[in-house]
This record gives C-alpha cells, sequence and structure tokens, in this order.
C-alpha cells in the first residue's frame, strides 16, 4: 500500500491511489481548508461520482458531469483560473457541477449550475469557479422521463 492509502468515506473503506488526489489549493466553497479530494465511482453505470476528501471521512459532494444533462451548458473561466489549473483550453478540464438528492426524494435531484468544479486531471489540479453571469436556469431537475429547468 505504498502509494495508496485507505480512506473512511459514507461508500465505506475505499483504498485510493495517491496519483489519483486532486489538489485544489482554494479548497471547495464552504470548505476552503479541505485541499486534497478524489474522484470515486458510486458504480459503473451510475451519471454521479463523489468528490471525496482525503482528509475528512464525513465529507463527500455528489457530482455529475453537466453535459450528459444539459448539453447546451456553458461556463466564464478567467486567465487567472486558467493559470492556476495549468491549463491553455477549457477543453482540457474536467467539468462537475454539484448534485442534490433530497432525503427519500429520489425524483426532486437537482444539479446546481452556479459553481461548476474545474479539474485538470494531468496536473492533478482542481478549483470551484462560481458563476456570477449565469444565462438560464441555475438549478436543473433531474428526472430520467423529463429534465425540468428550475429557476
Amino acid at each position: 500500500m505504498e502509494n495508496r492509502q485507505e480512506i473512511e468515506t459514507r461508500l465505506g473503506k475505499q483504498v485510493v491511489d495517491l496519483d489519483k488526489v486532486i489538489h485544489f489549493p482554494r479548497g471547495i466553497i464552504g470548505f476552503e481548508d479541505r485541499k486534497r479530494f478524489t474522484l470515486l465511482q458510486i458504480r459503473p453505470e451510475a451519471p454521479f461520482l463523489v468528490l471525496q476528501s482525503m482528509d475528512d471521512p464525513g465529507l463527500g459532494l455528489l457530482v455529475a458531469d453537466p453535459y450528459g444533462f444539459m448539453p447546451e451548458y456553458t461556463l466564464k473561466i478567467g486567465d487567472a483560473e486558467q493559470k492556476l489549473l495549468q491549463v491553455d483550453k477549457r477543453e482540457d478540464l474536467a467539468v462537475l457541477v454539484t448534485v442534490a438528492i433530497p432525503p427519500g426524494k429520489p425524483e426532486e435531484t437537482v444539479i446546481s449550475l452556479t459553481g461548476p468544479i474545474l479539474i485538470n486531471h494531468a496536473a492533478k489540479i482542481g478549483i470551484q469557479v462560481p458563476q456570477t453571469d449565469i444565462k438560464g436556469p441555475t438549478k436543473l431537475k433531474l428526472n430520467t422521463a423529463d429534465l425540468t429547468p428550475i429557476q
């Protein structure tokens, strides 16, 4: 287990390859002091991942690729963020948004489009980039039969 670390999560014990740890220099909004995260797959076919803190077993954010639900999703990233992420093109970044599933009400699942998490997997760096000038919905209600934007 030289290059691996076992961590306790809400998904149970997980062994994480340390090469897959992503450094968040600014942390995540609300958790600015947490800097090391990894992405955990819930199930191979699931559209959601868990952005799991390596240092806080209770901190795991449910995330998803917004383009799988809303292909027209757009985001703005400034030069400072691109420099911090060490990328020249937005296409070199993974884009994730947080997912909220109310307890006992999976039919009310929503993705938040206002605080995308951008990850440069090559450099293992991530940041959250709040979107202040969103054109369109700020949240998207997920329903397998009908995706309905909510304001």
